[in-house]
């Protein structure tokens, strides 16, 4: 009896132990499946520094004027880019106690007033953005860029399309949070630009909802040659415990480009889509006050300008050479959608420097639609001409059934002459010559028939003209008011 009773308690053990672990199962699993629809929400986010982008492919909607905006990262069959900074850029953070640290600080106060700006939208309004034009060419992820969009959150949005989303990607982060200027009327968000550095202060901002913390100030440097630099001089809190709640927080660097494909909704209509191709996190635990980062440009494939350079570049890229574009490219940036419409990928495949070399000299005629050039291919003549605003307007020169539209500036021979043009010329100059040789040989045979019959038939009110021969050019002055009831000829001087 003893040992049924004892069996008994250690089968009802056992099964209470299962289901204790079923139910710390359903819990974590529960857990689980709100942290995915966490990342599902915000898919443009990655787990750990070294994971690979994620796939679950949710897009952030945004409704436009025929059609809609989604933020996603790239499809797992079509790339696998490891997150580090050190493919376009190489990061360094520098400590309080580092001379360095002083040294990349820019002291706006001290600068030239007339460079100074005090943003007066900004610096009174929360969770809101403006427009700003450069007086330089800023190179960002290989990009020349003339405008950008500074944001009162502590960023500056890099992006040509203005949308809701401003930051998910496409922007140079110190210090992204929900800041809010309007709170304290010392708050301000000034920049300084003096024609080779950019710098965007956000001078004592408080965050919102937590301006008992102290306030912030902090910058960010953008350099001709293309550094960028975070100087961050008061920081009152450890930035791991700012909330995210209502704003992302994060500070760093990233870039995306956009496609054009077609709505599931409206069939007449195309979706713009954000792929974000890399991005660069910072340790938010080592940005304290009297700190800094400074970020250096690494070489990208934009920067070559013919097919050996480009097919010889050593870099980490796997860069190829498009002929119709004259472009060197990876394929992954802010002009893939030309990229992709124009063949590209396949093109590099299967043709090298020599053979279009070849093929130019035998069948590139002067007035090619296609020929080499040296300018910049820079973001402004391509995105900010097609996709700066978001109405139909714009959208509809790349809603044709052939895709994207080429908008690179071209050299060519000569400008094309419509037939209707030069027809008009023509009948324009035998008109005028029909008018003007008959009056130069009235005017040189003053006696001729011809020059009788129109004086006897000459108005009264039409004025006599005297005609002067000066040096063979032949010269008008009027010598009788019209109205005068006088009997007259015209008469030939020679002077």
């Amino acid at each position: 009896m003893r040992w049924g009773v004892l069996l008994l308690l250690a089968l009802l053990r056992e099964a209470a132990g299962e289901a204790r672990g079923r139910l710390e199962a359903g819990r974590l699993h529960g857990r689980f499946l709100k942290r995915g629809a966490g990342t599902k929400l915000l898919g443009w986010r990655r787990k750990t520094q070294e994971s690979l982008l994620e796939t679950d492919g949710t897009r952030i909607s945004q409704d436009l004027v025929g059609g809609s905006l989604a933020i996603d990262t790239l499809p797992d069959n079509e790339t696998q880019i490891v997150e580090d900074n050190h493919s376009y850029y190489v990061s360094r953070f520098y400590g309080p106690g580092e001379a360095r640290t002083k040294e990349l600080w820019i002291d706006v106060a001290e600068a030239n007033r007339s460079q100074v700006k005090v943003h007066g939208i900004l610096s009174n309004m929360h969770r809101q953005a403006s427009r700003v034009i450069l007086s330089f060419d800023f190179p960002f992820y290989g990009h020349h860029l003339r405008q950008i969009t500074i944001a009162t959150g502590g960023f500056i949005f890099m992006g040509d399309v203005i949308h809701r989303m401003l930051t998910a990607t496409q922007y140079i982060a110190p210090l992204m949070a929900n800041f809010n200027p309007s709170y304290s009327r010392n708050s301000t968000v000034k920049y300084f630009d003096n024609g080779t550095v950019f710098v965007v202060q956000w001078d004592k901002v408080y965050l919102h909802g937590k301006e008992d913390i102290g306030s912030f100030t902090f910058q960010a440097a953008l350099h001709s040659e293309g550094r960028i630099v975070f100087g961050y001089k008061e920081i009152p809190m450890s930035v791991l415990e700012i909330s995210d709640t209502q704003h992302p927080v994060k500070a760093g660097l990233s870039d995306a480009f956009m496609l054009l494909n077609p709505s599931p909704d409206v069939p007449e209509s195309r979706r713009r889509t954000i792929y974000e191709y890399h991005r660069v996190e910072l340790d938010t635990s080592k940005v304290t006050s009297v700190s800094a980062v400074e970020f250096t440009p690494l070489p990208t494939c934009l920067q070559h300008q013919s097919c050996d350079a480009c097919m010889t570049s050593e870099l980490t890229f796997n860069c190829s050479w498009c002929h119709v574009l004259q472009r060197c490219s990876s394929g992954f940036d802010r002009y893939r959608e030309e990229w992709l419409s124009h063949g590209c990928g396949q093109e590099s495949d299967e043709r090298t420097c020599e053979d279009w070399a070849e093929s130019d000299h035998y069948s590139l005629s002067p007035n090619s639609p296609f020929t080499s050039f040296d300018e910049d291919v820079t973001t402004s003549s391509l995105f900010i001409g097609s996709l700066t605003t978001e109405d139909d307007t714009k959208l509809n020169q790349y809603a044709g059934g052939d895709g994207v539209k080429n908008d690179l500036p071209t050299k060519t021979g000569g400008t094309p002459i419509h037939t209707g043009t030069i027809v008009g010329i023509v009948l324009a100059v035998l008109l005028i010559a029909a008018i003007i040789l008959p009056v130069i040989y009235i005017s040189s045979h003053p006696t001729s028939n011809a020059a009788l019959f129109f004086i006897e038939r000459r108005p009264h009110h039409w004025p006599a003209m005297k005609f002067r021969n000066h040096t063979n050019h032949t010269t008008y002055a009027e010598v009788e008011p019209a109205g005068h009831e006088k009997e007259g000829f015209v008469e030939a001087e020679q002077c």
